[in-house]
């Protein structure tokens, strides 16, 4: 008796429990609610700053009305809106396949970028010497290219030599940069290492709608085709069950370092398309900051979508519509160029913590006590 007196004593208030059957409609409610007070809270945040930076900050309401403004008040924002959700979608597409794997790919930034540096080298050199549909060709096949061995060179290593993919890939980002700052060098002997928008190796507009419809068909096929691909065939079957247990799945016969590089080829390839749509399709140009920190933004956009390239669409898209609210609040009320930095963050920490009440419960003393009665 005092044995368990003594146990009891020292049992701990409460303790955490995975839930063992998430409710989908639960779990979409608190998603719902944590976008709500996200919204809330940076929405006085902002206002308290932005009162006390300007003399004439205006009403509450109109912090919000900028969300709107940013992304829809005018044909030409909705575009924009559309192109950003497409690229940002395009990138996320890439890293899901290696995430669905458990290889943890941090380096979607520096493969997407050699992309562009891929298909910016064709456009340089070739540009003026050959048809422009064929130059357009050799840009997407050397992009496609660029990606694929950015990628598969962490994943040989850790393939090979079980080296930890998240650190390597994510070195391999600025090795990438370094890689750009040397061809720019190269290219602009005058030290300003600006290259200025290239004359060749424009991806043309479709005959109707506008010039950026067909970067998000394209973007709009890819999505479906990852769906498939991960959900009915063979590769996704064993991609899912490397990511389950490497050792069920070498129990199973499934060659794991097949499938590691194999996947991150894949992901490779739509880094490279991505980057072939911003440098042909958008900058006909690159820089070190062509992909502008989407690559780690990519991350939190599959992940929030479970890795579900469908419902990426959806996360893709709110992540676009807080960034173009936000850089709106910033223009409209002449403050720093931080503050959209911290409203999207603020919303994506109460987005990101409510999956940990999705997915875990606190089960407290008198509670785990009447669930060992029964």
């Amino acid at each position: 008796m005092s044995e368990q007196k003594k146990t009891s004593v020292h049992e701990p208030l409460f303790h955490l429990a995975k839930r063992t059957n998430v409710n989908p409609l639960r779990a979409t409610l608190i998603r719902i609610a944590a976008i709500v007070l996200g919204l809330v809270v940076c929405g006085l945040v902002a206002f308290l700053l932005i009162e006390k930076l300007n003399q004439n900050p205006g009403k509450i309401g109109d912090f919000y009305n900028c969300f709107i403004k940013g992304s829809f008040s005018t044909e030409r924002k909705l575009w924009k809106f559309l192109k950003n959700m497409a690229v940002l979608q395009c990138i996320s597409l890439a890293v899901t396949p290696a995430f669905r794997m458990r290889f943890w790919n941090i380096g979607a930034e520096g493969q997407t970028l050699m992309g562009v540096l891929g298909a910016i080298t064709m456009a340089f050199y070739f540009g003026g010497k050959v048809p422009e549909w064929q130059l357009l060709i050799m840009m997407f096949i050397a992009a496609l290219i660029y990606g694929a061995v950015w990628a598969v060179i962490p994943a040989l290593f850790k393939a090979k030599w079980n080296t930890n993919e998240t650190l390597f890939t994510l070195m391999m980002n600025y090795v990438a940069t370094y890689v750009v700052s040397y061809f720019l060098v190269i290219w602009v002997p005058s030290g300003s290492s600006t290259l200025g928008k290239l004359k060749y190796g424009k991806l043309p507009p479709l005959p109707f709608g506008n010039q950026y419809l067909l970067i998000i068909l394209i973007v709009l096929v890819l999505t479906v085709l990852l769906y498939v691909y991960l959900k009915y065939t063979q590769q996704g079957y064993e991609i899912s069950v490397v990511g389950e247990s490497v050792r069920t799945a070498q129990y199973s016969g499934i060659n794991v370092q097949k499938v590691i590089i194999r996947t991150m080829v894949v992901s490779g390839l739509l880094c490279g398309v991505a980057g072939y749509l911003i440098g042909s399709g958008l900058d006909q140009s690159v820089t070190t900051e062509s992909v502008g920190g989407q690559g780690f933004t990519a991350i939190i956009v599959s992940w929030l979508a479970n890795f579900n390239p469908i419902m990426m669409i959806v996360t893709s898209g709110l992540i676009s519509f807080l960034n173009s609210g936000a850089a709106q609040i910033s223009q409209d009320f002449n403050v720093s160029g931080a503050l959209p930095d911290v409203i999207v963050g603020i919303i994506l920490f109460f987005i990101i913590g409510c999956e940990f009440f999705i997915n875990y419960k606190f089960v407290f003393r008198k509670s785990a006590g009447k669930e060992a009665a029964k």
